[in-house]
């Protein structure tokens, strides 16, 4: 009876692990199908392009085009500053308004830069721009949905990413830039006001050294999208581009334009800083043409959600090219 009871109790003591076994397994493979249909912020070290939310880009774009005329130093311009600042807070980002002066051919103006910063685990820095404001002298009827309604919207959609996986493996710094608007035409003391600011005071305190890419995003919301890289943009950076397309499986909508455009990103290279341009300079009623730029015609109906996902999930494939590159200085490219 002894011995019997002994091989009973072996094969209770078996059935017990065989059945924990089971019940662990289960469970592992349930959670595994839960976590393969629910985007995580970052998977092995690496950032989920999933993640950027074309939908939540256009609400924030509609956001800041329901506040009306944005022209840099109005009241309007200063009303868009805050809520910009706002925004990035919710988000959990820390927000900065960067107050100047500088002069215009009207005069001195007052201008707002908006910082969101979100500290990293290295001493590199990625900076992403769209400027806020909005042409003067069109129309009190434009209210620059693609430009600018459309790069700050997604800014601040890349920016709740970014924060989703803190902390990083760079510094990120989104800037929103005040003035990039002429109002005459583009001269050291008309136009491009926010980014020739913030790049000369990154060059006078050392950060720029620190720079390994800087990225800027105009007219990115066109519902017929088509990317037109300028020439004046970093090689490296803009082959990364192309290769984050391609990653994304949308390379037809992006090329390379035949010369270069004067934009935010031109002080950055000046001050030897690694930049590219994402921007769509075909905006209009028909392929190739840019008839909605800085008319009345530039509305909410002429973007589009998708492709503000795109250029987002573009990007974060970009950003992830650049978080596995080594600590070397990425090469300065491209003259202004």
């Amino acid at each position: 009876m002894g011995r019997r009871r002994r091989q009973d109790l072996k094969n209770r003591a078996s059935i017990c692990v065989v059945a924990v076994v089971c019940v662990i397994l289960a469970a592992a493979w349930i959670a595994g199908k839960g976590f393969r249909h629910a985007p995580r912020a970052v998977a092995a070290g690496r950032l989920n392009p999933e993640l950027v939310d074309g939908r939540k880009a256009f609400d924030e774009a509609r956001l800041l085009i329901d506040l009306g005329p944005r022209h840099a130093g109005t009241d309007g311009a200063e009303r868009a500053a805050r809520h910009i600042a706002e925004r990035l807070e919710a988000a959990g980002v820390k927000a900065i308004i960067e107050e100047f002066r500088d002069s215009t051919p009207r005069g001195e103006a007052t201008f707002r830069n908006v910082l969101g910063v979100i500290p990293g685990a290295s001493d590199r820095i990625v900076v992403l721009l769209s400027h806020y404001d909005t042409k003067a002298g069109i129309s009190e009827a434009f209210v620059g949905a693609n430009d600018s309604g459309s790069s700050t919207g997604l800014l601040l959609e890349l920016a709740r990413v970014l924060r989703l996986s803190e902390p990083p493996a760079r510094n990120f710094i989104f800037a929103f830039l005040d003035g990039e608007e002429c109002l005459d035409a583009y001269t050291k003391n008309d136009g491009l006001h926010g980014s020739r600011y913030l790049a000369g005071r990154m060059k006078v305190d050392g950060r720029a050294r620190d720079v390994q890419a800087v990225i800027l995003l105009d007219m990115v919301g066109d519902s017929d999208l088509s990317v037109t890289l300028p020439r004046n943009s970093s090689p490296a950076l803009i082959s990364l581009v192309f290769e984050a397309a391609r990653e994304e499986g949308v390379r037809e909508k992006f090329s390379l334009a035949p010369g270069g455009i004067l934009d935010d990103h031109a002080p950055f290279l000046a001050a030897g800083m690694p930049a590219v341009n994402i921007i769509d300079f075909q905006y209009g009623s028909a392929p190739g043409k840019n008839d909605y730029w800085h008319t009345v015609h530039d509305t909410i109906d002429h973007i589009s959600h998708r492709s503000l996902q795109t250029v987002g999930r573009v990007v974060i494939r970009m950003l992830n090219t650049l978080i596995g590159q080594p600590a070397a200085p990425a090469s300065r490219g491209g003259p202004p």
